[in-house]
Order: C-alpha cells, then structure tokens, then sequence
C-alpha cells in the first residue's frame, strides 16, 4: 500500500520536531492549514516556530527512508502546528500531508494503517501501555484515535498520557498528537474546536470516541 509513506513521515518527524527547542511565534487561538482544516487551543498555549528544524529533520530521515514514496512523503510533509504548555510541559503537534505535493489520493479504507502507523512514532521515544483505540465520525469524516500511557524511555521519572488523532480530508491527510502531563492538558486537546473541508465546528475528540472500537485484527 502507497499510503504506508504517510506513517513512515509521521513516525519519523513528530518525535525529533518535539525535541526541538525553536523560538516562540505569537500566540493564536484558531490554526487553520490549507488542505482544509482548522483547530483551536486556548491563547496561553505558547506556539513554537517549528519551521527552522524541519529541512534538518527532513533531510536527515530521507537518509534512511526504505521507499521513494517515503522520500517524497518526507519532502511533502507540514507540521501545521506544535505548542506547548505548562511544567512539566504538554505538547500538541498537527502534522499534515497535501495530497497535491503526495501526487496520489490516501482514502478512507487507508485510514487504520496510516492512523496506526502515526501512533507507532510515539514508541521510539516512549515505552507505551495499556493501550485504548476508537473510531468515530466528525461530519462526513472517519476519525481514528487511540490513547496510551508512556514512560521516556531512559527517563522513567517522565510518565504522559498520549493520544494520536487522524482523519482523511478532501485534500490531504491531518494527525494531532499530543503528549500530556495533567488531565487538564488532555481535555484541552480532545475539547479543542475544528472543522474538516468546511464542516460545522466540533470538538477534536467527542465523548463517545472510544464507544466503537477498530474492527478486531487492527
């Protein structure tokens, strides 16, 4: 499957990106990309410039990219946001790809493989348990979330709650990761409004997110 270079970008470009210590660019509450999307967190969230780190990352994931199509999914990838907040800090980061720079379309029936192997990211830089998935439905939109707890590795001391959310739009495909530190980092997360391809708002992650579960094999 083609639509395997999307978990390859997202595994490798979350974790390096979020270890990154960029320079803060001025707060907004509402983050909007142009394949179709948009997302809100609160103004005390401090956005991080991410821009300068990623043709570094980028050229160095290409390195040891195994396909072609995962070479050109690095090249195409955006982070459409990163944010941090809090001490210990939680961090949030909007990871899209443009069906226009992919050159090909990832459908919905790609959707489990390529939300998963976003979720597989988290496990290099986190030993990971107990985890919960679900899928629902934003609009006309199929949405795949799962939610784990995860110790650094090398740090057991450092313990979070992580939850990756992905959905496919018109133009492109959109993740949300977030590692958090408290409840309440959470909830801000899950409760943040969007909009998908236009869209009536909505909250990231509804109540009823883990009522259905993945088809049994996922």
């Amino acid at each position: 499957m083609r639509a395997r270079a999307l978990p390859a970008i997202l595994l490798i470009l979350s974790m390096p990106l979020l270890a990154q210590s960029a320079a803060a660019a001025p707060a907004s509450q509402t983050h909007s990309s142009d394949i179709g999307f948009t997302y809100s967190i609160p103004s005390e969230w401090e956005v991080i410039d991410s821009a300068p780190s990623v043709p570094a990352v980028q050229q160095q994931a290409a390195q040891n990219a195994p396909t072609e199509d995962t070479k050109k999914g690095l090249a195409c990838a955006q982070i459409a946001l990163t944010a941090r907040h809090g001490t210990p800090p939680s961090l949030i980061v909007v990871v899209a790809l443009p069906f226009a720079c992919f050159g090909q379309d990832i459908t919905e029936w790609d959707l489990p493989s390529v939300a998963q192997g976003a979720s597989e990211g988290i496990k290099k830089s986190f030993d990971v348990s107990n985890p919960t998935y679900g899928t629902y439905a934003l609009g006309v939109h199929g949405v795949w979330i799962e939610r784990v707890g995860g110790t650094l590795i090398g740090h057991p001391e450092v313990k979070r709650t992580l939850e990756t959310v992905c959905s496919i739009l018109k133009k492109g495909v959109v993740c949300w990761m977030a590692m958090t530190s408290d409840d309440a980092a959470l909830q801000i997360f899950e409760h943040g409004t969007v909009t998908l391809d236009g869209d009536a708002p909505a909250a990231l992650v509804p109540l009823t997110a883990f009522d259905k579960k993945p088809p049994s094999g996922f």
